[in-house]
């Protein structure tokens, strides 16, 4: 579970992740990922619409991500933000697919936002 100050709430944090981010896809995820000098810790946050099932399976999925992100926060530097966003496809995946799906994403957007 992601801690509270792991968090990322506000819809205007959301909005300024993704406009302002680097983004990186993988076969179930979007990641975007912004990076900044402030010292605050890292903040996640979850995007899993419609397209990817009902709320049961919407929630297995958030859950299945929420709990992939808490294991990598220590390969987040402080200061960043980043939005997940469920593809479709992230439904029928294992949760170690995803998990490898993920990895490659946060990655690729994180060296994508470092050499911007």
């Amino acid at each position: 579970m992601l801690k509270s100050e792991h968090r990322l709430r506000r819809s205007r944090d959301f909005t300024r992740t993704v406009r302002r981010g680097s983004a990186a896809r993988a076969a179930s995820v979007v990641v975007h990922a912004a990076v900044t000098e402030d010292s605050s810790p890292a903040k996640v946050g979850f995007v899993v619409g419609r397209a990817v099932g009902g709320a049961v399976v919407r929630n297995t999925v958030r859950r299945r991500l929420r709990h992939q992100m808490a294991s990598r926060m220590d390969q987040i530097p402080h200061g960043s933000t980043v939005v997940v966003r469920a593809l479709p496809g992230a439904a029928g995946l294992s949760s170690e697919s995803m998990g490898a799906d993920l990895q490659r994403a946060l990655s690729s957007a994180f060296n994508r936002a470092r050499s911007r």
